[in-house]
């Protein structure tokens, strides 16, 4: 395999540093301590992918998994017999999917073999037949991954080892002074593709509507087993891992302070990162709160009834969840007990996206509608752009063992109180799998510094309304900026 050197500057500062970064080019200022490292760049070559390190020039072509020279203007004829023994070493990366990968998809998307309809109305039984076969006659014809592809392409992105895993991340840094740096954690079945269209709000407030002191250097890491990231081969990955694992990351870029947000498993491991309290970390943000009372959860796990003296916020929290746990968590049932046994999602396609599709009942509604032709927040390509990733990356296995990891190691529910004491801020949007009252976040949390209860968003909040997230976000930190 030929590998090669490629020269590039980064900036490490404190709480905010100037310079856009376009592929591997950062523009230094002035005002800035520079560091100008030489990173060695590895191709990196995912079962379906064919994404490489930027600079990587050669590599075995075998199949599906042969990789593409990257352009003259990408690499540099500096060539090294091996990987950097530096294992901090930041390297440069690119996607770049061989066509044959995407030919195979669609045919494989054609070639579906498809069960009989079901005889209810409604979504009872699981993704209706009508809604999967209309996203697979669009991802099969007209879907494009080139513009994902393009878009991916359009931003830093990285790849360095922590505890021995090649961890992806995008970088985005603010052209504005004193951006607040921040690490946003996506979920499953979701991935970098979340959070794609808040980097531009987020680290550009002013283009956005918003202030120049508002904004943040932005770092967007996939998690172990997702997306480009390594694939852990041993056990232990679980949300305290990453958590210090994040910790290491946001560190290694030079960050003396910073700020974490995440739903799902990014809740998780913000929370991780939180109860290991890092002295950088300022504080965490979270659209997934885990505020549920102990009384609260021993009466949802054992089916009793509601408890009486419930506010209506409380009730309407509780009517989410007993259904969640009644009717909605039958895939993270199969993924924290028997992972391996998913083989027919990493074979089908059409498998691997209705099993993504009905991870719960608000976001499927809303993605139902999407194929029906109605405007919602999330588009087809949308969609399609984070399931094609799950495939392209073989990931579908290795991302659900995360839900075996944290069931091996939790010492209690995803909902329940951790007892996070540094400061945090919720963000309580309406169709998640439960909207938090502030009742329960005041509890939860004893330096709650915002909350705010929306009304309109799910699960998947930056993706479907990141002018909402945004601002959140900007809301919620507010407060801790110049702590630091």
């Amino acid at each position: 395999m030929q590998l090669e050197k490629v020269q590039y500057t980064t900036n490490a500062h404190t709480t905010g540093v100037f310079g856009l970064l376009l592929r591997v080019l950062i523009v230094s200022f002035a005002a800035t301590v520079s560091l100008t490292p030489a990173v060695t760049v590895l191709a990196q070559q995912p079962a379906r992918s064919g994404a490489q390190a930027e600079g990587a020039v050669k590599a075995p072509a075998t199949g599906s998994n042969a990789i593409r020279a990257v352009s003259k203007e990408t690499a540099l004829n500096q060539p090294d017999t091996g990987r950097s023994t530096d294992a901090t070493a930041i390297r440069a990366f690119r996607v770049n999917v061989p066509q044959e990968a995407l030919d195979d998809l669609r045919r494989r998307i054609s070639a579906t073999k498809w069960p009989e309809r079901e005889y209810v109305t409604d979504q009872t039984q699981g993704v209706q037949l009508a809604t999967v076969q209309k996203l697979a006659r669009y991802w099969a014809t007209d879907y494009d991954w080139r513009k994902a592809e393009a878009k991916l392409n359009a931003l830093p992105q990285f790849m360095t080892e922590i505890d021995g895993l090649d961890i992806h991340f995008i970088h985005v840094r603010s052209k504005h002074q004193h951006a607040l740096p921040l690490i946003i954690t996506h979920g499953w079945p979701g991935s970098i593709i979340e959070q794609l269209k808040v980097i531009g709000p987020l680290t550009d407030p002013t283009a956005y509507g918003g202030k120049a002191e508002d904004a943040f250097d932005v770092v967007i890491p996939s998690l172990p087993g997702y997306g480009y990231s390594g694939k852990p081969t041993t056990t232990g990955w679980d949300p305290a891992r990453i958590a210090r694992a994040w910790t290491v990351l946001m560190k290694r870029l030079g960050y003396k302070h910073f700020v974490a947000q995440g739903g799902d498993w990014g809740n998780a491991v913000s929370e991780q990162m939180a109860l290991q309290a890092p002295p950088e970390l300022l504080g965490i943000s979270t659209n997934m709160a885990a505020t549920v009372p102990a009384n609260i959860a021993k009466a949802l796990r054992f089916g009793n009834p509601q408890p009486a003296g419930l506010s209506a916020d409380e009730r309407h929290a509780w009517d989410q969840l007993d259904f969640f746990y009644k009717k909605g968590l039958g895939y993270a049932n199969e993924m924290a007990l028997r992972p391996q046994t998913l083989y027919a999602i990493e074979d089908s396609p059409v498998g691997l996206a209705a099993w993504i599709l009905d991870h719960d009942a608000a976001s499927l509604a809303l993605i139902t509608r999407v194929f029906d032709g109605k405007a919602e927040g999330l588009t087809r390509d949308d969609i399609l752009d984070n399931i094609t990733l799950y495939w392209l990356t073989n990931t579908a296995v290795s991302s659900a063992r995360l839900y075996w990891e944290n069931r091996v190691t939790a010492r209690s529910g995803f909902f329940d109180v951790k007892n996070v004491a540094i400061p945090v801020a919720v963000s309580a949007f309406p169709d998640e799998i439960y909207q938090a009252p502030r009742s329960w976040a005041e509890r939860a949390y004893p330096k709650l510094i915002y909350y705010n209860k929306l009304d309109k968003g799910g699960h998947f909040a930056a993706w479907e309304q990141p002018q909402l997230f945004s601002e959140e976000i900007r809301a919620a930190f507010r407060s801790l900026r110049y702590r630091g």
